[in-house]
């Protein structure tokens, strides 16, 4: 494998691509014998930047979608060694707003998709609930059904359609332009279509909202009968325009008290319909779990592609840069130039673990994960131990019985807290003599 102080180095320099850590060959003497089963695509454009928004968008003015398209395709055929020798067994196309891509370029990207990977899974997947999960975000008034039919010819098996509220001026406060009629207009697409699987976002805690409001949010979401629903607390990112008219006073955000209510109030009645919390702010049906994202809380390795796109494989971890400009003209043999990489780290890896695992209601085999900190330094299991220890005699943390042994699983109190629990977990571990 190459050397990691050569790649700590890498990481520093400016103009660093992915090929760095990705293009190394031949590919089994780098990577050994397990290809990557899952692959994230980034698709910047969006008709407009919404105030709470984080992620990486643009609005284009100059019509570079088809210059995109090519370069991801390059990039899909760079990526595509290490995964090669297994299907992809996940894929997500997120953004952005992935629906405004035009037809004909996204039929150019999923047939690069069915070039490049084994997309067997994705076509075995009907009515197979270990088959493969192909799964596109929508906007509702962008996924229109000649889109949607094209999706499903290709081999999407998901869509999650952002519809936030189906309050108008709870919209309005977002900066979401859709009408709230669009969301049940498109999840009936989608269905036409014979993508069987939705999900759908709400976010709540908006300023002004109600607890009431939230309730008719969930009516709505609960009366399309969708599998799966995203419920995500309103957060103020640094450097959103939101967080900036927070700052200026244009507006108080939601009580805590409100917010902690709304939380355990969204989960009581997704749980009664039948759609059971399993991550902090995710809600399914049995069995129709996001696998996707349960790949990154496990940490099993994805593939990126485009702008901002973030990958694990190999034990390294990397973001694309997020400036389309850059990566349309950053070329190095398709490989994408990165704006961070970390090389393989053992205590690093065990951290991370931990903390996307204590999300779940699955929980984490904290004894397989010490066996692992025992190799690393001896000093990390008796730290760990003492922040479970002390959460689970609080009431927020509980031990259960998994197939594979014992977990340390979140209490329903325990979800308010997993973030504050990640953070002691991870500097238990990061601590050093």
């Amino acid at each position: 494998m190459q050397d990691h102080t050569e790649l700590r180095v890498l990481r520093q320099r400016a103009g660093v691509s992915s090929r760095a850590f990705l293009g190394s060959t031949p590919y089994q003497a780098v990577y050994g014998s397990v290809p990557a089963r899952s692959l994230y695509i980034h698709i910047p454009f969006c008709s407009h930047k919404c105030h709470y928004c984080d992620f990486y968008s643009i609005v284009d003015t100059r019509d570079r979608q088809e210059a995109f398209a090519s370069r991801l395709i390059r990039e899909l055929a760079a990526i595509a060694p290490c995964a090669a020798g297994a299907p992809l067994r996940t894929i997500f196309v997120g953004g952005g707003t992935p629906s405004m891509l035009r037809l004909a370029l996204w039929e150019r990207v999923l047939d690069a998709l069915h070039r490049h990977f084994d997309m067997s899974a994705m076509a075995s997947s009907r009515g197979n609930a270990s088959g493969g999960e192909f799964t596109v975000e929508c906007n509702p008034d962008t996924a229109t059904p000649d889109l949607l039919a094209l999706l499903a010819s290709r081999g999407v098996t998901r869509v999650s359609m952002g519809a936030q509220s189906f309050h108008v001026a709870h919209l309005k406060t977002l900066e979401r332009w859709h009408d709230p009629e669009a969301v049940p207009r498109a999840v009936e697409a989608a269905r036409a279509a014979g993508i069987a699987r939705q999900s759908l976002d709400l976010i709540y805690a908006i300023p002004g909202q109600t607890i009431e409001d939230l309730d008719r949010d969930l009516d709505a979401a609960l009366a399309l009968k969708t599998e799966h629903v995203s419920a995500y607390t309103l957060t103020y990112e640094p450097g959103t325009a939101m967080t900036a008219r927070l700052a200026r006073g244009e507006f108080a955000r939601a009580d805590e008290d409100l917010e902690a209510d709304m939380f355990e109030h969204a989960a009581r009645r997704l749980a009664s319909a039948g759609l059971g919390r399993y991550e902090v702010s995710n809600f399914a049906r049995p069995g129709a779990e996001c696998r996707h994202n349960m790949a990154y809380w496990r940490q099993d390795q994805w593939l990126a592609a485009g702008p901002s796109a973030s990958g694990h494989f190999a034990g390294h971890r990397w973001k694309n840069v997020p400036r389309l400009d850059e990566y349309l003209e950053s070329d190095d043999a398709g490989f994408a130039p990165v704006i961070d990489h970390e090389p393989p780290d053992a205590r690093r890896a065990l951290g991370e673990a931990l903390m996307t695992g204590v999300r779940l209601a699955e929980g984490v085999d904290v004894e397989r994960l010490m066996s692992r900190a025992d190799r690393i330094d001896p000093a990390i299991r008796p730290r760990v131990e003492r922040v479970i220890e002390r959460y689970t005699q609080s009431g927020h943390l509980v031990r259960v019985t998994a197939t594979d042994g014992e977990h340390i699983a979140p209490t329903d109190s325990g979800f308010l807290l997993v973030d504050r629990i990640a953070r002691e977990v991870l500097g238990a571990i990061e601590r050093r003599p």
